[in-house]
């Protein structure tokens, strides 16, 4: 019994510890985001320029992901965490250091190592996250991925505050990289030791993750899942990367407003991802997941289209709301089978992330064209795919 009570221990201990980790690539990413406007007339980019230099944060970040399962395999997650959150450390006072020297370029490298950073880290904590969900018997990752809400919320606050008092970009992501750095030096201890070097060896589809990964791309549903995640992660990455801009540009406005609606966004991220495994307990991921498509596709649609800043408020707070729960969800889905679950994972997050994180500069290279409002009209068509594959993400009978 006492075994038993200390394993339990452990394993809320663990959670927390998660819980607290989840919230650093949220703090970090809102930080940036928050102060694009900024760096943009920092560096006297257009839109184009602008989605070239986030290109680094994209390529950084599926270098990672797609190396991100075999360095668990071979180190674990928690080691690979620890080594994550310092790239993103570094890449985050890199930025801030590029902008403080008008240096496109530097930025661009900061990103890239940010972007790494986060690569390796999403896919690291989000096998945590499935497998102590496992462990603990209960739905566990929109509560953690709120986690990740919550620090893109307390990010935008904070930016928020910092251009209030006339902080600089650089003084500010300086101040985010000793705080993540700390956080990290509190938390890490707590995380367990050798979770996908215990989980990859065990059986002959895990020992080579070649050919365990061919088999798992040859799943109709472990595609229908990540067409889901790919729909909702694109529609989160470009209000990530592009909303501040989007309403600055297209309902002209003063950047600070622009970063109010991010910060609504956020909130309403937030409060999905908290709510989410009540609604989902008691009413099941599929008719959760297509309301939830439904009211992502109505907000944006009144983003692009009404013109006007208070229904567009609305339409933000809805395109928040129902983007909320496709990645979690996506992720608990392709965890549900323990057989395979660290491979279904990590190529769930990396179609999801490929979406999140190179979607939105190629979409920038529309924005030029077309205006970034009307640029979105390509994530409504993602939405909408994602709410017809969502029957994918039923638990399998048995």
């Amino acid at each position: 019994m006492s075994n038993s009570n200390a394993t339990t221990k452990q394993l809320i201990w663990s959670r927390n510890a998660l819980f607290i980790i989840f919230t650093l690539p949220g703090i970090a990413m809102a930080s940036w985001v928050a102060r694009t406007p900024e760096v943009r007339d920092t560096l006297e980019a257009s839109t184009a320029e602008m989605g070239w230099i986030i290109f680094g944060l994209a390529f950084g970040s599926m270098a990672g992901l797609l190396c991100a399962s075999r360095a668990v395999a071979r180190a674990g997650a928690r080691f690979v965490t620890v080594l994550s959150i310092l790239c993103v450390t570094a890449g985050t006072a890199a930025v801030g250091t590029g902008t403080y020297v008008s240096v496109s370029l530097l930025v661009f490298l900061g990103l890239m190592m940010f972007g790494l950073g986060i690569g390796f880290l999403e896919v690291a904590i989000n096998l945590e996250g499935a497998v102590l969900e496992r462990a603990l018997h209960k739905t566990l990752l929109p509560a953690l991925h709120a986690s990740f809400s919550g620090g893109t919320l307390a990010g935008a606050g904070g930016s928020a505050l910092m251009m209030a008092l006339d902080i600089s970009v650089t003084v500010h992501l300086l101040i985010i990289s000793v705080v993540m750095a700390l956080i990290l030096l509190f938390s890490y201890r707590f995380l367990p030791h050798g979770t996908g070097k215990e989980d990859l060896p065990r059986k002959k589809t895990e020992t080579d993750p070649s050919v365990s990964a061919w088999t798992v791309w040859k799943e109709p549903r472990t595609l229908l899942i990540g067409l889901v995640v790919f729909g909702m992660a694109f529609a989160e990455g470009s209000a990530n990367d592009w909303l501040p801009l989007a309403m600055v540009d297209g309902f002209h406005v003063q950047p600070i407003t622009g970063s109010a609606m991010f910060t609504l966004f956020l909130t309403a991220m937030f409060l999905g991802r908290t709510a989410g495994g009540f609604f989902l307990d008691r009413f099941g991921r599929v008719p959760v997941l297509r309301t939830a498509s439904g009211l992502a596709f109505s907000g944006l649609a009144l983003v692009i289209f009404s013109g006007y800043l208070p229904v567009a408020s609305v339409g933000v707070f809805l395109w928040g709301l129902g983007t909320s729960l496709g990645f979690p969800v996506g992720i608990s889905a392709a965890g549900d089978e323990s057989e395979g679950a660290v491979t279904r994972v990590s190529i769930v997050s990396i179609i999801g992330y490929s979406a999140f994180l190179a979607g939105p500069p190629i979409l920038g290279l529309f924005g030029e064209i077309l205006g970034l409002l009307h640029a979105f009209v390509f994530v409504l068509i993602g939405i909408f795919l994602a709410g017809l594959a969502s029957s994918s993400v039923k638990k399998p009978a048995g």
